[in-house]
């Protein structure tokens, strides 16, 4: 919502008044001098001091009015929205916690396995493609028999994956968990944004995204990577038998996520499909006929999922094989990002519901590219901790785009309008995966971060 312009008589008050009140201060003071006596030495720094005592005071009452009007306003906030938000948020954080643990220390597990670096993109790239694939079709399902037992189903390939990955003996077998992953990833956050997409009105969309993927979960995405990077250093530091036993913890907090999903979220839907069988090409048209838009935005979108495949794979296989870091510095960079996440989310969630998403992306997109760039010229870790910082930075602005996308279409659609844009994002980003992988190994690690910039600077 844009800020409404002031009345012309009151920008001339505000730009007078320092005047006047300078002048009445200094005709004053003149004016009290005439006559009087000056004040004896000693009387002086007693009036000094009371003086800054009612200054620091006054500063104390409007800092704390300030702190109370602002958590006034988050309360508000929260006790306006839906039982149903709330259980999503309580779940997305805790898989992030979960996620956060392993994500430091993933690619370099399977690389440890024996994966190159175009197998490392094979991996992904074939668990994306299906991810992708089953996008439409998810999205038919949710917008028939509602969000909750696709989302489950998603929590429960979630699970699988993480089982399958402690069990990994070599590489190959990590395909498999992979696609339970990313199968169980798209599904599980098709649901979840379903329901945020319905439960949350405009004013308070972007906020509520923010809060959910960014402040809520980066809350324990902080304490995610820090957890695992003293559990890697008890198992013998970065190899394959220190990072194992955190894909058992992941599957034991996803097991526990289920269970409050299962237990919490209600059986609500939003569409009225009537008994029709699912017909996706029908579907698909149903959808784009209902704004001129909806194309122009399902390429904006692929292109701004670029990093998931380009980038985030190969990060921290970068920053541990090329600049030399070690476990606490693989978790520190996570848990730089997630900080960023904390401090910055709400109120650049709140100045995009004011000012509008798109200025918004224009600050948080460039410091992505800032951060790509801080990695491969590092020096020292400290070059690569602000990496991660940065990299906090591609989180916020994902939940922005997120608010816009979920604004395009009638609740009766979200579904299946989500599963369109997913199936179009997960198929560029397995296609670049792959082309990562073999720029990682034909030409160069740095040169895959440093196209990266370059394609998104042209796009």
């Amino acid at each position: 919502m844009r800020r409404p312009p002031f009345h012309s008589c009151a920008l001339a008050d505000a730009a007078t008044l320092p005047c006047v009140t300078a002048r009445t201060i200094i005709d004053s003071t003149v004016l009290s001098g005439i006559g009087s006596p000056p004040l004896p030495l000693s009387e002086r720094p007693g009036e000094t001091s009371q003086f800054k005592g009612s200054r620091v005071n006054a500063t104390r009452g409007t800092l704390g009015h300030a702190t109370a009007s602002l958590l006034g306003e988050g309360m508000a906030f929260l006790r306006r929205q839906q039982r149903d938000w709330k259980v999503t948020v309580v779940r997305t954080s805790l898989d992030k916690f979960a996620y956060q643990m392993v994500f430091p220390y993933l690619s370099i597990y399977i690389v440890a396995l024996g994966a190159t670096g175009t197998q490392l993109g094979i991996v992904n790239s074939i668990g994306m493609i299906v991810a992708g694939f089953c996008g439409p079709f998810t999205g038919g399902l949710i917008d028939r028999i509602g969000p909750k037992k696709i989302y489950l189903t998603g929590i429960g390939c979630m699970a699988i994956s993480y089982l399958t990955f402690s069990l990994a003996r070599h590489w190959e077998l990590t395909i498999v968990a992979m696609i339970g992953y990313w199968l169980g990833y798209a599904t599980s956050i098709h649901s979840c944004a379903t329901i945020c997409g319905n439960c949350l009105v405009n004013r308070d969309r972007a906020t509520g995204m923010l809060l959910c993927e960014t402040v809520a979960a980066g809350l324990l995405g902080v304490a995610g990577p820090m957890l695992a990077a003293w559990l890697v250093a008890l198992g013998g530091g970065v190899t394959i038998g220190g990072i194992r036993p955190l894909f058992v913890s992941g599957l034991l907090v996803t097991l526990g996520t289920f269970a409050i999903v299962l237990t919490q979220l209600s059986e609500r839907t939003w569409a009225h499909v009537g008994n029709s069988r699912p017909h996706l090409a029908r579907d698909i048209a149903q959808v784009f006929r209902g704004g001129k838009y909806l194309k122009r935005w399902v390429a904006i979108s692929a292109i701004t999922q670029l990093p998931l495949g380009m980038v985030f794979p190969y990060t921290q296989v970068f920053a541990h094989s090329i600049k030399g870091a070690n476990e606490f510095i693989l978790g520190a960079m996570v848990t730089g990002s997630a900080v960023a996440s904390i401090v910055c989310a709400i109120p650049l969630g709140r100045l995009a519901d004011r000012i509008g998403r798109k200025r918004v992306l224009y600050i948080t997109i460039p410091l992505f590219w800032l951060s790509n760039l801080m990695l491969v010229i590092a020096p020292s870790p400290a070059f690569l901790l602000i990496a991660g910082i940065l990299q906090g930075f591609f989180f916020i602005g994902g939940p922005i785009a997120s608010a816009i996308e979920r604004e395009l279409v009638p609740p009766d659609q979200m579904g299946r309008w989500l599963g369109i844009n997913r199936f179009f994002r997960m198929v560029l980003s397995a296609i670049l995966a792959l082309t990562a992988g073999i720029v990682w190994d034909k030409i160069g690690p740095q040169y895959l971060f440093l196209a990266f910039v370059a394609v998104d600077l042209l796009i």
